[in-house]
């Protein structure tokens, strides 16, 4: 009977541990992909939006571009018809040799970073005044977790964005959210290493930019910056980071998400 006991108190504690474990990771899910918030949006999002947003263009499309990297397969023209006030520059990363395509990347490696840099490489002396680099899916619960918006929504990103704080602020994370990326305990970036540091920076203006062994920035590479914070690099910091993603030895995913911990550094922000 006492060792009957002693497995049913031992399970019961294994079950206990198992069940605190669980709770804490699914509380950090709900936080990170903001649950509460997408189902409250679900009853409300539709009618608020067409009352809001009647597609009348906001500002002056000259001014501000929409920059995007996105596979061949991939149909984006969700940006056209609902952002037609915003210029666009999106790149197709794996064009297929039989495929007439328009801009595309020197190589498919970096995720999104490739694309990115060579909108800034090629159109440096003629950036419009606003930037916004966001990612190619619109929205979607498990796709777009990560926009801080209701439904997870790009469009509404975009439409809600601040522009004189952009130019305010020169850099401006599109997620808000600090989970996962800049709460303390992920601040000790696995992926933002010394050498990583080192390498990425090495030969640019900032090369003395001292490394303090932590990076905090909310995931996950979608951003707006100004042209004037653009410039406060010189073009071949531009050209050197996208050498540095070409030359790696780190895959298409280590060296983008390399980057996505980065950009806020680039223009001109603390690492933390």
């Amino acid at each position: 009977m006492r060792w009957s006991l002693r497995l049913a108190l031992s399970a019961s504690a294994l079950t206990l541990i198992l069940l605190l474990l669980v709770k804490t990771k699914i509380e950090d899910i709900w936080d990170q992909y903001s649950v509460g918030d997408y189902i409250k949006s679900s009853w409300q999002h539709s009618s608020k939006s067409a009352k809001n947003h009647d597609g009348t263009p906001q500002s002056n499309p000259d001014d501000k571009v929409i920059i995007m990297a996105k596979l061949e397969k991939e149909d984006i023209n969700w940006v056209a018809e609902n952002l037609p006030d915003w210029q666009t520059a999106i790149y197709t990363v794996n064009p297929s040799s039989n495929t007439s395509v328009g801009l595309t990347t020197p190589m498919n490696k970096g995720h999104e970073a490739m694309a990115y840099l060579s909108y800034i490489i090629d159109n440096y002396d003629t950036l419009p005044s606003t930037l916004a680099f966001i990612h190619s899916h619109r929205n979607g619960f498990l796709a777009a977790w990560h926009t801080d918006t209701p439904y997870h929504d790009n469009v509404d990103a975009l439409r809600t964005l601040q522009l004189p704080y952009v130019q305010e602020n020169g850099y401006v994370n599109l997620r808000c959210n600090w989970n996962p990326g800049c709460l303390e305990a992920h601040r000790d970036n696995a992926h933002v290493t010394a050498d990583v540091w080192h390498d990425v920076f090495e030969g640019t203006s900032t090369e003395d930019s001292q490394f303090t062994g932590q990076v905090g920035a909310g995931c996950c590479a979608q951003f707006a910056v100004s042209r004037d914070q653009v410039r406060k690099r010189p073009l071949d910091d531009y050209k050197h980071f996208r050498d540095w993603i070409v030359d790696t030895e780190k895959s298409d995913a280590k060296s983008g998400r390399v980057m996505e911990f980065l950009w806020h550094v680039i223009f001109g922000k603390e690492s933390v």
